[in-house]
């Protein structure tokens, strides 16, 4: 075997027994509580998220979240295209423009089928 294996591996068994002993040593030295209230589900305020259906959260909040999502992302594409607008020319402006338009059609549509109406 050649040096450069025997490096690696040793490497990697080394880096292996490091990983083993910090995690270990977390699990021992770290702080532990007994507390049956730390121990409950938590989610954003919510005592128990799995017992009442009744409070469950509205709809509306994730369509906000997902249209949010869906915009911000695509703006994120007209980043790589600024930059590289000289070397598009003309074909680049107009596919751009194309893809602006599709994405207006598409928050026209979103604003027509009143999808963000609270009221």
């Amino acid at each position: 075997m050649s040096d450069s294996v025997i490096m690696a591996s040793s490497m990697i068994l080394a880096l292996l027994v490091i990983l083993l002993t910090l995690f270990s040593l977390t699990r021992h030295l770290g702080a532990q509580s007994d507390n049956p209230r730390k121990n409950e589900p938590y989610e954003s305020g919510i005592r128990n998220m799995l017992g009442n259906v009744e409070n469950a959260f509205d709809v509306r909040y994730f369509l906000v979240g997902i249209v949010f999502l869906i915009f911000d992302v695509e703006v994120l594409f007209l980043f790589p295209w600024a930059l590289n607008l000289r070397e598009l020319g003309w074909g680049g402006i107009l596919e751009m423009f194309l893809f602006l338009g599709l994405l207006v059609g598409g928050l026209v549509h979103i604003y027509r089928s009143r999808i963000l109406r609270w009221i």
